[in-house]
């Protein structure tokens, strides 16, 4: 496939997607701006409805804060199962112990 066909396909694409449509009235909306925005790209992101650039920023801080959380939980998480784990193996043992002394265990296992 030659350059011209594909630069021809990709522009299809991006007009069957609705892309073209999108930009266009988002650059039409900034050129009748009459106090153009300081910052173009952040225009052009709100527009698109993309965060600001301190929503982003701020997103990201909770991210990281939620990633920390999780990564705490999962630790807790682990160890419980460890625990969980470590009492199954003991269960049976005391079961085991019970019925060797000939008594039968008090809440009916």
């Amino acid at each position: 496939m030659d350059n011209e066909a594909k630069k021809e396909a990709f522009r299809k694409f991006l007009e069957s997607s609705g892309v073209l449509d999108a930009l266009t009235k988002v650059l039409v909306a900034l050129y009748e701006q009459n106090d153009k925005p300081s910052s173009a790209i952040e225009f052009i992101q709100q527009k698109l409805g993309g965060p600001t650039l301190p929503e982003y920023k701020s997103l990201q801080a909770e991210m990281s804060d939620l990633q920390t959380k999780y990564n705490e939980l999962l630790v807790t998480h682990q160890k419980t199962c460890q625990e969980l784990e470590e009492l199954r193996n003991l269960q049976p043992m005391a079961a085991s112990k019970d019925t060797v002394d000939g008594e039968t265990p008090k809440d009916g296992l």
